[in-house]
């Protein structure tokens, strides 16, 4: 080879001295070489990575053959706060007249929660009877158009024919725009109306404040000891007064206010100034079916379970004015034929009214049609008879068949 060529390949000017020490080690290090190789085989011994065992499937689950059987127990809930207890009426043995006395409220759980409570009084419902001749819708009337005139025998009526636990007396005649009857009068035709039934009885008047606080002053004085429930106190009227009477001759109130929670705290709070917590019931007021019942609905609720969380300004039995249900053109007028006759229709109307009023807690129930006080009834009865027997119902709920 030539000393040209010896130069441009550097690997041949290693010595073969240099070439023999290298042969004696298995390996070389070399840096900054440049190889060029016409065929390259490389040959990597694989590495051992252990001895493969067979894997074992799984054994295959039991399918279960019954049921998992478990002791089933109703939650039960406790709920802090209570509802006042408001005791309607009074006995001979008590300073009144009555055959019976009532009770509103006393309820710890919500209305028909009684797995986790019970309800110590049912409903009381109330029957309407005016003190003078109004226009009524048809499906009324025809149940009482023979004592439209009578008071007395319209309580009579309610009483003993539909079956009303208490009368609601509507004293409409003092009203200064209708008749402008005085205290004097409308007092003696509550008179008439205790000396025909034995039941407590509510007093209305007729919306008018002034009037409204002269009529029950003297109402409250010729009925003393008879524990009549008033219809109503509102903020409107002179709360002190009112109360005073009241409280003077041993009656009980329902504090009116129109959809507002706070309305009913601020009117509990001045009437507690002079009245006892078991002198008053309230009234959110009652929308019928299709003009507000839902709002009505809400608010009653909320009242209800403000008051069982331990709100005790609103911890009062509630009442309810369900025959404003007939106020709804629905329940009364001539409409087209697929909304069925208006003489089924009407006590419908109150019926849903009320029941739908019935679980928010409602203690007391005006009402007008016998239909409706019947069916109000009987749902009561039966939810509170048949949700008080044993587990055997909730077990077996979903084959039960009502």
């Amino acid at each position: 080879m030539s000393e040209e060529n010896s130069e441009k390949k550097p690997g041949m000017k290693l010595s073969p001295k240099i070439l023999e020490l290298l042969s004696k080690y298995s390996e070389i290090e070399l840096e900054d070489v440049e190889m060029e190789i016409g065929d390259l085989e490389i040959w990597v011994q694989p590495a051992v990575t252990g001895i493969q065992v067979p894997t074992r499937a799984p054994p295959a689950k039991a399918k279960p053959s019954e049921i998992l059987k478990t002791e089933f127990r109703r939650p039960v809930r406790q709920y802090p706060g209570s509802i006042v207890e408001v005791r309607l009426g009074a006995t001979r043995a008590e300073g009144g007249t009555r055959g019976k006395v009532l009770a509103l409220g006393g309820e710890k759980v919500p209305p028909f929660y009684l797995s986790e409570g019970t309800m110590p009084h049912p409903p009381v419902i109330a029957l309407d009877v005016f003190d003078m001749e109004i226009r009524l819708a048809k499906a009324v009337r025809m149940h009482v158009e023979d004592v439209l005139e009578d008071p007395a025998e319209w309580a009579r009526l309610a009483v003993e024919k539909f079956g009303a636990d208490m009368v609601n007396l509507h004293l409409v005649s003092i009203d200064p725009l209708i008749k402008d009857t005085s205290p004097a009068i409308a007092a003696k035709t509550v008179e008439n109306v205790l000396q025909t039934v034995d039941v407590p009885l509510t007093i209305g008047g007729c919306g008018d404040p002034q009037k409204d606080l002269r009529v029950f002053e003297k109402v409250a004085e010729v009925t003393k000891g008879e524990r009549i429930l008033f219809n109503s106190v509102t903020l409107d009227m002179d709360i002190r007064k009112t109360a005073e009477v009241i409280r003077k001759f041993g009656h009980a109130t329902i504090a009116f206010t129109s959809m507002d929670m706070n309305r009913a705290r601020e009117l509990n709070r001045k009437l507690y100034e002079h009245l006892p917590r078991e002198d008053i019931v309230i009234d959110t007021t009652t929308a019928a079916l299709g003009y507000g019942l839902d709002y009505a609905f809400s608010i009653m609720e909320r009242t209800r379970l403000a008051a069982l969380m331990g709100d005790k300004e609103l911890q009062h039995p509630m009442a309810s004015g369900t025959t404003n249900a007939w106020a709804a053109r629905e329940a009364w007028m001539s409409l087209a034929p697929q909304w069925g006759p208006r003489e089924l229709r009407g006590p419908m109307w109150e019926t849903v009214t009320a029941l739908t009023l019935l679980l928010t807690g409602v203690d007391y129930f005006m009402m007008m049609h016998p239909a409706a006080v019947k069916t109000l009834r009987d749902v009561t009865t039966n939810l509170s008879s048949s949700l008080r027997e044993d587990n055997e119902i909730a077990e077996n709920w979903v084959t039960l068949k009502l």
